[in-house]
């Protein structure tokens, strides 16, 4: 099983090579890629150091499995390269998402919908994907109807920079900004551009790729992002209106039996999900799971998980066993 992990150097693709050695993804040769000024640099995965090659190396290489966390305009380029020797692409950045012809996948939720034919596969934004997670199973039972989604996501959604900014201005140093004002002590309501709409990228992204995931149009999400001095971990404000009357104890019951759920509702001991606590995790948070008193049949809750995790990195790894499991690749 030869691998490639494209980006390697990144933030979300150093958290990748660490998945895969947790998880003991059945690796035997390793292909780190990253642009040009790293090739011949060295990276570690299980106590050894494997040396950085080029693009063009790695698809003469034709990996089985090609982990692509080196952003948008790079994956449209050489994605399809690899597809074309044989190669299967789980990428991570927002190209392939809403191309009709692409899967795009949370495996606890849709990986049925994988075939030997998919060479590329998108892996969803990280907001989107803790969000399905607890929308999927809902929806079967409850039939959604309209959904509202608050975000407040870290800086480590941003990437390093916005790391370096946080931890620059927490310590008074006069550092580089990634983002249009400070973010120690701040809250941006402004997480990626504006589109002409007013709405931010990363708003549109969580309005579309939950439909697209749950095969479901018929439902209506609106959202607003909202990034917050955090270092690891999104959090989710969401209030869900079905068309079926519920109870909290079947929900709660619902979400505990889904696969990479964990119910933290105990509000009386202060039990409740926080990034500080999911951070590291690949599991996705679940609380504050309470009926909206001001309409039927509309629940509120709150969702956490680590962004670089189960947001990105484990994700994609995940998609990644499906494929092997099943013989897809």
């Amino acid at each position: 099983m030869k691998v490639a992990v494209v980006g390697s150097t990144g933030m979300v693709g150093q958290v990748m090579l660490k998945v895969l050695e947790e998880r003991n993804f059945p690796v035997t040769e390793l292909i780190p890629v990253a642009s040009e000024r790293s090739v011949g640099k060295k990276v570690k995965y299980k106590q050894k150091e494997f040396t950085i090659v080029s693009m063009k190396d790695a698809i003469a290489a034709k990996p089985d499995i090609a982990i692509f966390s080196a952003g948008g305009s790079t994956s449209l380029e050489f994605a399809p390269l690899f597809a074309e020797v044989g190669t299967t692409v789980i990428d991570n950045s927002s190209a392939w998402r809403m191309d009709p012809d692409k899967k795009l996948v949370v495996p606890e939720i849709n990986a049925d919908v994988l075939t030997k034919e998919d060479k590329i596969i998108a892996n969803p934004n990280c907001s989107t994907i803790q969000l399905v997670m607890v929308l999927g199973p809902l929806n079967k039972k409850y039939d959604l109807k309209r959904v509202i989604v608050s975000t407040y996501q870290s800086v480590t959604g941003t990437g390093k920079a916005a790391v370096d900014q946080l931890n620059g201005e927490i310590s008074g140093n006069d550092t580089a900004k990634v983002y249009p004002y400070q973010i120690f002590k701040n809250a941006l309501p402004h997480c990626d551009v504006f589109a002409e709409d007013d709405y931010t990228k990363e708003e549109i992204k969580l309005m579309k790729e939950p439909k697209k995931i749950l095969g479901d149009d018929t439902f209506n999400l609106t959202a607003t992002a909202v990034r917050v001095p955090v270092q690891g971990g999104h959090s989710e404000s969401v209030n869900i209106e079905f068309e079926n009357e519920f109870e909290l104890d079947e929900v709660r019951k619902i979400l505990s039996e889904t696969p990479g759920v964990i119910v933290m509702d105990d509000v009386k001991n202060n039990h409740y999900p926080m990034p500080l606590y999911s951070e590291g995790k690949d599991e996705v948070f679940v609380g504050r799971i309470r009926r909206d008193l001001s309409q039927p049949k509309t629940l509120n809750l709150w969702i956490v998980a680590d962004n670089l995790r189960k947001g990105a990195a484990t994700n994609a790894v995940q998609i990644a066993e499906y494929l092997v499991a099943n013989n897809l690749v």
